[in-house]
């Protein structure tokens, strides 16, 4: 993706419409679940740290959105996020599908909870 985005506004404003939307819900749900992580844009995507350590990062694609949650996060939740197209810490949702947003709320608060075991 080009762009050289300077904070997560400026990411979810560079796609369409009907696309930022469901960027927007996917950020309100990192927020909602974890609302101490601090937001940045990083690998030119969103992402969030919890307890200066890497929680979950989201991106926007031409037909899905790209989630990462680390392997742990994924492999949590093998079993639910089995039908969805994945890569080593990633998953697709299909912006032709419904996004599993309860799923994602799942996950983040999954890796909160971990993220926060790891704190001395």
């Amino acid at each position: 993706m080009k762009g050289n985005f300077k904070n997560v506004d400026d990411y979810i404003l560079f796609f369409p419409e009907d696309t930022q939307a469901l960027l927007n819900k996917v950020r309100a749900i990192i927020k909602e679940n974890a609302p101490e992580a601090v937001e940045s844009i990083s690998y030119q995507m969103p992402a969030y740290k919890l307890n200066g350590k890497p929680l979950v990062y989201f991106a926007g694609y031409e037909k899905h959105i790209g989630f990462y949650a680390t392997p742990t996060g994924h492999e949590q939740f093998a079993k639910e996020l089995a039908k969805y197209k994945q890569g080593k810490g990633s998953v697709q949702f299909p912006l032709d599908k419904p996004i599993p947003f309860s799923l994602i709320a799942r996950i983040v608060k999954f890796r909160v909870k971990e993220n926060n075991a790891g704190k001395k």
